[in-house]
């Protein structure tokens, strides 16, 4: 395993263990603080795949989801005020989510990596945050899938309210969700900047 390799592995990890310690933490009303280290995870994983293609990225994926996994069985060790930390819906929520969101990333990206520098961390990065978005707050709190733990109440998640505070009624979790996409769009922007500069000192090493 060549060092810059390595660097990808430890980065996902600490990305993945750092965003399950900050999400049990609010910011504001709709965010958790978890919600503004997540999405580097797409920055790690297109930079693997920039600099040592598709195999290495999602060796690399499949590491932060191995991570992801023990995250949550420790989660579910821990009781909160409610119960565990994580209940089997989150589990299973964030590990879907995680896996096909960065396949996707990887996949897209592939496909784009001929055009300008920023197109494909760009757009794989928006679509796969996008899916993880939907994928993670809809089996997560959705009344829908209730039957994946009934035990499990989420009609707090369920309750109507004007969507972030103003707008049309929707479930709570609608406007998590929303907020939760609106930081990843941002944070895709701001990371095109550390991309190239990663992907260039790693490619200038590699020489």
């Amino acid at each position: 395993m060549t060092r810059s390799y390595t660097f990808g592995v430890l980065a996902m990890a600490i990305v993945v263990v750092a965003s399950n310690i900050l999400v049990q933490f609010l910011f504001g009303q709709w965010l958790t603080w978890g919600a503004f280290t997540y999405p580097f995870a797409f920055l790690v994983t297109d930079v693997m795949n920039r600099v040592h293609g598709v195999q290495a990225a999602r060796r690399v994926v499949w590491a932060g989801f191995a991570t992801g996994l023990l995250c949550s069985l420790v989660g579910t060790q821990i009781m909160g005020e409610f119960g565990p930390l994580v209940s089997l819906r989150v589990a299973l929520a964030s590990g879907t989510a995680f896996l096909v969101s960065q396949m996707l990333d990887i996949t897209l990206f592939d496909r784009l990596r001929g055009g300008k520098w920023w197109r494909a961390p760009l757009v794989s990065s928006l679509a796969g945050s996008f899916l993880d978005t939907v994928i993670f707050f809809g089996i997560a709190f959705s009344a829908s899938l209730a039957f994946i733990e009934p035990g499990n109440d989420v009609s707090w998640a369920n309750e109507a309210l004007p969507l972030l505070g103003s707008g049309p009624l929707a479930p709570l979790w609608v406007s998590l969700a929303t907020a939760d996409w609106g930081v990843k769009l941002l944070l895709a922007l701001v990371a095109l900047l550390p991309f190239r500069i990663i992907v260039r000192r790693m490619t200038a090493r590699l020489a």
